[in-house]
């Protein structure tokens, strides 16, 4: 593990001498397969100075660093503006911060980076945002991450006092206080988020640019259902105990939120909404506690991770064209594009867990964890389908069809943006062979 995280120090002179955009994507995605093959398909390896992998941050570092390549790819605009090399610096520090999220042993250096990681997308949203709303955009991911993560910290002292140790492989045994559970578990719900606490994201989503919009969607939403996993395996009878009051949060909020997204105006927003709806379900598949559950959450972080990524990303090409991201302006695209209407349509279709990609087989297995769980579940999930469904034909049929507003045709995209969509696209249907990895 040691070898990435010097890796990419080494990597910070070369930001300052010589700024090549496509070099510095070159080495993130070098990496990117320098990880690919390590083992991590087992409790953990790569083990040094206490950091390492297992089968739960391996494919979270991956997508991580695949990701970040696709920033660089997304932000050519960004590139001939005065601060380019900042703008890589800044990419650099969330790629190197959530690397070690993913890969710290110790609660206390996972806490640290977990916070750090807030700096530089504030940057992002700061500097490359697009309206003068992201400084309160910013302010409510600021102090929703803040509020939530100091009794988080207060926990991590409670472990270090009572327990002398910090690291993610000893038994701990946590009284069964509600408020205990509550500290250790809130920072996670708000960062996934959770139905209640999501007011955050769509704010934070719809100012910050394509680049930031892709990494919350992709990563730093993760990290929420990341923590989860990794408590939940230190000590399980508080979840099982009060597992029950996020569950019913849950599947209640997803419903809610699915039909939020029927009444936006603004196509970033209603992207934003479907991903509290994703993370919902991701959720209910870890309260479940079942082995399907806990894997059909994982996977789709993964696949939720590249799908709503993607959307971002057509979201932005249109944004780029039209200078507009209302629904009522980006009309009749199928007349000016039609080849984005083609992977418009995969990824809306893939967003509704469609076959045959990642998320449908996620939604499989969250399925059958949920009548594990409560056998009525089946109910809610109906809804929560049906609704998705819902919303993933609405995005798709009111951008593509309808008389476009204005007749200036641009009908071709660029190599750079059918790149990034393929790029997109062959993980969320390729990972699919290799899922009998995982049994």
């Amino acid at each position: 593990m040691m070898k990435i995280m010097v890796y990419m120090f080494f990597m910070i002179p070369s930001l300052f001498f010589s700024v090549d955009w496509n070099l510095f994507q070159f080495v993130i995605i070098f990496l990117m397969f320098i990880t690919l093959f390590c083992s991590g398909f087992n409790f953990f390896s790569s083990i040094s100075y206490g950091y390492g992998l297992d089968n739960f941050s391996y494919g979270l570092i991956i997508l991580t660093l695949l990701i970040i390549s696709l920033m660089i790819l997304a932000s050519m605009s960004v590139k001939n503006s005065f601060l380019s090399y900042m703008f890589l610096l800044v990419n650099l520090f969330l790629c190197f911060s959530l690397v070690i999220v993913f890969s710290s042993l110790n609660m206390f250096i996972m806490y640290l980076f977990f916070e750090f990681s807030l700096i530089p997308l504030l940057i992002l949203i700061y500097v490359w945002g697009y309206q003068p709303e992201r400084l309160v955009s910013g302010l409510y991911l600021f102090f929703y991450t803040l509020f939530a993560s100091l009794p988080f910290l207060l926990i991590i002292i409670y472990f270090m006092t009572n327990k002398m140790t910090l690291y993610f492989d000893m038994e701990f045994y946590i009284p069964y206080s509600f408020i205990i559970h509550l500290f250790m578990i809130f920072a996670f719900l708000v960062k996934l988020p959770m139905f209640m606490v999501h007011f955050w994201l769509p704010k934070a989503h719809v100012q910050a640019p394509v680049s930031g919009s892709m990494i919350l969607a992709g990563i730093l939403l993760k990290i929420g259902g990341y923590g989860f996993i990794r408590f939940m395996y230190l000590y399980e009878y508080p979840f099982l105990n009060y597992g029950y009051i996020w569950y019913s949060l849950s599947i209640v909020g997803c419903v809610l939120v699915s039909i939020i997204c029927l009444i936006q105006g603004d196509v970033k927003c209603l992207i934003a909404y479907s991903s509290v709806a994703h993370m919902s379900i991701c959720l209910i598949g870890l309260l479940s506690m079942t082995k399907w559950g806990i894997l059909g959450s994982y996977l789709m972080m993964i696949s939720h991770g590249l799908c709503s990524s993607c959307l971002f990303c057509l979201a932005n090409f249109s944004y780029e064209r039209l200078h507009s991201r209302s629904f009522f302006l980006n009309k009749g695209m199928i007349n000016f594009m039609p080849s984005f209407s083609f992977f418009w349509f995969i990824f809306c279709a893939f967003n509704m867990s469609c076959p045959p990609s990642l998320n449908f087989f996620s939604e499989v297995f969250i399925l059958n964890s949920m009548l594990f769980y409560w056998g009525n579940s089946f109910i809610y999930f109906i809804f929560i389908s049906f609704f998705s469904a819902c919303f993933s034909y609405y995005l798709y049929s009111y951008i593509q069809h309808g008389l476009p507003f204005n007749f200036y045709s641009y009908s071709l995209g660029n190599i750079r943006e059918y790149l990034l969509m393929l790029t997109h696209l062959i993980p969320l249907l390729f990972l699919i062979l290799g899922i009998n990895f995982f049994f």
